[in-house]
């Protein structure tokens, strides 16, 4: 495996790069982070990239991604005026929120609205001074297990900051977008740091925009969510990353007492591949996740969903959905854990994976676990995956209703268990919107 990992430029302009860069002044400001940068950089050496021989790894091969020459300057973009026009690629028709744009994974200020007074939000360079950010920033991903994590730790550019004060509840949704822009080939790391204070509510809608006509991108991001006592957090992952796009996404939630975060990610075509790595640790009684999940997998794309629910004290509930649609020589995955620690009694906890397969040719590999090492709880989980009912098609068609508005239908519907729970009427329509956009006319079915 050393072999394989060496044997990859990338990974040794990584290593041999690393301490110019960080004498560089791409990496000004935050110097107290300085040894955590190093730590991660050594981490990295030793775990390297990922191969299919680590087991959370098995089914996704990453190493055919990272043959080409990155650049690794985030700041090497189109300019602003450039990027503007592209924004209407990012409207959410009839979404009332504060838009927050970002390039190569920094804030433009320019392009972004007002947020309520109360509501901090910096770039990530700018946020050293920041008592929240000491707290949190950096002490909640395990860089020691995570490769991607670990590098991202090493070398992440900038990012924003964002804190949320006690007891404010916002009128609105914040939305995150985010807009990645290159002329070749762009190795880009962005990190980001979400802090929701004690009583405070916020919901959090994430989109992407991708434009690189002559170069691949790789996006390797980080985010932690600190979700406080008794706050509440509505996050949204909308990926329609473009193609030649990879991006490996690794999300660290961490929740306190009577607190509530529920997580929607929505993995859309056409990146190559997409990687989520979702961890959530309920850190004290009382509390409560929700994750769902659609992905909608089409042409020879890999997308692939690791979920991490870590139950640490007693009296708490965690409910996953995740449901995935596969088409033409796509592969899918999810792999999703529950951990019941041994004080964690009183746990009621549900994960459910079904999967849809509209080829013949499509792969989906499911692997629902659940590690109990308390006694009074209650947990469960499951996977299927079928194919269209052809009772449900024919009952369609014989209403006079066409095979592929039939089709769009019964795949709306496959979906609806994830949809239903959006809280956002406009994002939910959006959503609906993309699923029947993507489900093409004509479909070689698998046979029942």
């Amino acid at each position: 495996m050393a072999n394989q990992i060496t044997a990859i430029p990338l990974y040794l302009d990584l290593l041999h790069g690393f301490d110019g860069w960080l004498r560089s002044k791409q990496t000004t400001g935050n110097e107290s982070l300085l040894p955590l940068r190093q730590k991660a950089n050594e981490q990295f050496r030793t775990l390297g990239f990922p191969t299919r021989k680590v087991e959370d790894w098995k089914y996704t091969n990453v190493l055919p991604f990272l043959q080409e020459t990155y650049e690794f300057n985030p700041y090497a973009i189109q300019n602003a005026a450039k990027t503007a026009i592209s924004l209407d690629n990012a409207t959410i028709p009839a979404l009332d929120a504060y838009r927050i744009v970002l390039v190569n994974g920094q804030l433009q200020a320019a392009l972004s609205d007002q947020l309520p007074v109360q509501v901090k939000i910096k770039n990530i360079a700018e946020a050293e001074g920041e008592p929240a950010f000491a707290e949190h920033f950096g002490k909640h991903v395990n860089i020691e297990k995570y490769h991607f994590a670990a590098l991202n730790t090493a070398w992440f550019s900038d990012g924003l900051f964002i804190e949320v004060p006690a007891n404010v509840v916002l009128d609105k949704p914040i939305h995150l977008v985010h807009i990645y822009a290159s002329t070749g080939n762009l190795f880009i790391q962005p990190r980001h740091l979400v802090v929701v204070n004690r009583s405070a509510s916020v919901s959090i809608v994430e989109s992407v925009i991708s434009d690189n006509q002559t170069g691949d991108f790789f996006i390797n991001s980080v985010s932690e969510v600190v979700v406080k006592e008794n706050a509440q957090v509505n996050h949204y992952n909308l990926q329609t990353n473009s193609k030649n796009t990879r991006q490996v996404s690794h999300t660290e939630v961490s929740q306190k007492r009577d607190s509530v975060y529920s997580n929607y990610t929505f993995s859309l075509p056409e990146s190559d591949l997409l990687r989520n790595n979702l961890h959530v640790n309920l850190d004290d009684a009382y509390t409560e996740s929700h994750l769902y999940g659609l992905y909608l997998v089409n042409g020879k794309q890999l997308t692939d969903n690791h979920s991490f629910v870590n139950h640490l004290h007693p009296h708490c509930n965690s409910n996953e959905v995740y449901k995935g649609v596969l088409l033409d020589n796509a592969t899918g995955v999810f792999n999703g854990k529950i951990f019941v620690q041994r004080d964690a009694q009183k746990t009621n906890a549900f994960q459910q994976n079904n999967n849809l397969l509209l080829s013949n040719k499509a792969t989906i590999n499911s692997k629902p676990q659940l590690e109990i090492f308390a006694d009074d709880v209650k947990c469960s989980h499951g996977s299927t995956v079928g194919q269209l009912s052809q009772e449900a098609m024919f009952y369609l068609r014989s209403r006079g209703i066409s095979e592929a508005t039939a089709r769009r239908l019964l795949v709306s519907a496959f979906a609806f268990d994830v949809t239903q729970n959006i809280k956002i009427p406009a994002v939910e329509a959006y959503i609906n919107k993309l699923i029947t956009q993507h489900i093409p006319a004509e479909q070689e079915l698998v046979k029942a």
